[in-house]
């Protein structure tokens, strides 16, 4: 299966404007369309494909693993390293949002949730760092950007708990 770059004939990068995954994307698109030749199973499969390919280069997280999956980074269900005392510092962090969640007060739960977006804006930050970095080494072993990859998925969970509309029933852990 190809990655989700080679689905849209864009160059594998972490920084990638959201409006060149858009260009490609609805380029091939329309040449899939019912209308342009007839359509078929095997053009609903390439749609299909062309839709996961958009959805996981406009999502940064699922863009940066999708990179480090072409640059030979091992993937996250061989490699669950975290950045030393990450895994303290997020025990001690859920129990203070758990904390703030039970109590009900949703300005606290606001101030979590602009706590979290700030975490996502300086993992966007140092993994972009990170993949530059790897483009100048393009032989030097990648754990470093799998140790941040896999730190980032954990407050991207906690993000999505500090949604309004979060349901603890469908999340991959509470």
């Amino acid at each position: 299966m190809a990655n989700a770059f080679e689905t849209l004939g864009l160059e594998a990068r972490f920084e990638v404007e959201p409006s060149r995954v858009e260009r490609a994307y609805l380029r091939l698109v329309a040449g899939l369309h019912p209308d342009a030749e007839g359509g078929g199973d095997e053009d609903e499969a390439k749609v299909a494909a062309l839709n996961r390919a958009r959805a996981v280069l406009l999502n940064p997280e699922k863009r940066a693993h999708e990179v480090l999956g072409v640059i030979g980074g091992t993937p996250g269900v061989e490699e669950k390293a975290l950045p030393p005392g990450f895994l303290m510092e997020m025990m001690e962090t859920r129990e203070e949002v758990e904390a703030a969640l039970a109590s009900g007060d949703e300005g606290a739960r606001a101030r979590w949730r602009e706590w979290a977006r700030a975490q996502r804006r300086e993992y966007v930050a140092k993994v972009g760092a990170l993949f530059e970095a790897a483009r100048a080494r393009p032989d030097e072993p990648r754990r470093e950007l799998r140790e941040v990859l896999n730190a980032w998925r954990y407050i991207e969970r906690l993000a999505e708990q500090l949604e309004p509309g979060y349901d603890p029933g469908e999340a991959d852990f509470a």
